[in-house]
């Protein structure tokens, strides 16, 4: 009976995400072009660009990932709500610059920019292979949270391997259909739910199990002290040397992910999707507030301790979840689980829908018979990407924080493609590329030959020195780029004092030059 009661709670509500979905394209005929699809017509206001860039924030990670880790080492999650709000603090500056860029010359990704910066088409190509490469861990992040939480929720009825199938499908129907408006939508339902039910789980299972916090956070000074401090159980020295997440780990991995975070593509997506640079701004200011929330599944993975000890590895990711079917009737163990499915639906589908947009404008595009169906194409790689991480959650399970973590440090190296060669003309493409394939190269070799960290130090924040010595080094020894354009049609800046109109007549006038030449 509580099987029943909690999956047909979490049916009904999985029906309601796709009706709202589709609803979201009311009015907007056939559900437009690729633009459309893949930034919401540029047009998305403060409100739907709060939910969906909080969204980074709030995946099937802050339920399961953040609680299996502070299971398993306590005090080094707490990276988590450091970089968020370091990142909002840099996406200040970043995100109405690319903003601008994007709407300046017609852009619809990061793939889109590094080809216009460096006047490649080709480049934006190998960007989108890489960056695909690197976001399916997040997209298997997802269906993997999904997945464990539909068979917790229906008390073991429903298999791990079926709940991964149906976290698939539902999103890539989902996204196919709705694009990002969609998403935005989604994203006011799944961030009230959110609140609703980390607000209640903050209380509740500390009240039910504990008689209170004070006894609790007593008995976790007393009893799991080790858990409180840098680098957490079993994380070796506290100086951050060997293989803890000591103080170096947890300053390396904020300062990474804070800047990595700004060009993640689903980041991006969520900057081009706005009205205006205003709104960006102002969810810079307010976003960090939202973080506080990401304290409750820490504390609660916490409390797991005591309760349901002796998980290990993967298993650690049910901790939060184990609570919330001993603790709560059937009837709120689905709408826990229905917020929890949603926080990975909503990233889940913009990590899609930034790779399909990549591929269909960045690669496929290259070749004559898909140029013109742009769109379609990015649908159909949205399928593939999708099909791929779930080959990958069967094959190759990880801890859910491992997972982001490999993400991260895989995108940070486009940092200086993306973002430095925006602002700094004199960096050449040789330089930029050159730079990109060492850093590519010492990330990979570092994570896969478990190397991660590197004295301590996050192997990407190694591999992104590396990038950038090179990038530099080949820049300021070799020749300029013969690049006759100007620095206003290369460069982004902010666009304070600018309004749409300005940026959408220069955007004509660009194109109508084109036209002329």
């Amino acid at each position: 009976m509580n099987a029943a009661v909690a999956t047909s709670v979490f049916a009904v509500f999985m029906v309601a995400t796709v009706a709202l979905g589709l609803l979201a394209l009311r009015g907007r005929g056939k559900g437009g072009g690729l633009a459309e699809w893949s930034v919401g017509g540029r047009s998305l206001g403060p409100v739907f660009i709060w939910v969906l860039m909080a969204g980074e924030g709030y995946t099937s990670f802050s339920y399961l990932g953040a609680a299996g880790w502070g299971y398993n080492y306590g005090a080094p999650v707490l990276y988590v709500v450091a970089y968020m709000s370091c990142g909002y603090a840099i996406g200040y500056v970043v995100g109405p610059m690319l903003w601008a860029y994007a709407r300046r010359h017609g852009l619809v990704g990061i793939t889109d920019m590094v080809a216009h910066r460096f006047g490649r088409p080709w480049l934006g190509a190998v960007v989108a292979v890489l960056a695909t490469v690197f976001l399916l861990p997040y997209i298997q992040l997802q269906i993997t949270g999904m997945g464990v939480v539909l068979s917790v929720i229906s008390y073991g009825a429903v298999s791990l391997n079926w709940a991964y199938f149906v976290a698939f499908a539902v999103t890539t129907g989902f996204v196919v259909v709705s694009g990002l408006r969609g998403s935005a939508w989604v994203s006011v339902l799944k961030d009230v739910l959110v609140i609703a039910t980390l607000g209640f789980l903050a209380f509740s299972v500390p009240l039910h199990y504990f008689d209170g916090y004070g006894p609790f956070l007593d008995r976790l000074v007393t009893e799991k002290s080790e858990w409180l401090t840098l680098p957490g159980h079993g994380g070796g020295s506290g100086d951050g040397g060997g293989s803890g997440f000591g103080e170096l780990w947890f300053i390396s991995t904020t300062f990474l992910n804070s800047l990595t975070v700004v060009i993640f593509p689903t980041t991006v997506a969520g900057y081009l999707g706005a009205r205006s640079a205003d709104a960006l701004r102002r969810n810079a200011v307010y976003l960090p507030a939202y973080n506080v929330l990401l304290f409750v599944p820490m504390l609660l993975g916490l409390a797991a301790l005591f309760v349901v000890p002796g998980l290990t590895g993967a298993e650690s990711n049910l901790a939060l979840f184990k609570l919330v079917v001993d603790a709560l009737p059937a009837w709120a163990v689905g709408l826990v689980g229905v917020a929890a499915a949603l926080s990975s639906i909503v990233p889940m589908a913009v990590f899609m829908l930034v790779i399909g947009t990549m591929w269909g404008r960045s690669v496929l595009s290259l070749v004559p018979r898909f140029a013109e169906r742009q769109k379609s194409a990015a649908q159909v790689v949205v399928v593939v990407a999708g099909s791929l991480a779930l080959l990958l959650t069967y094959t190759a399970p990880n801890t859910l924080v491992r997972l982001s973590l490999i993400s991260y440090e895989g995108m940070a190296q486009l940092l200086p493609m993306v973002l430095l060669a925006l602002v700094w003309r004199r960096l050449t493409f040789r330089g930029a590329f050159s730079g990109l394939i060492v850093g590519v190269a010492v990330v990979c070799a570092l994570v896969f030959t478990g190397n991660d960290p590197v004295g301590g130090v996050n192997a990407g924040l190694v591999a992104l020195a590396a990038n950038l010595a090179v990038a530099l080094a080949v820049t300021l020894a070799g020749p300029r780029d013969a690049d006759p354009r100007p620095d206003a049609e290369v460069l982004a800046h902010d666009p304070v004092g600018e309004d749409d109109e300005s940026l959408d007549a220069a955007r004509a006038a660009r194109c109508a030059s084109d036209h002329r030449v």
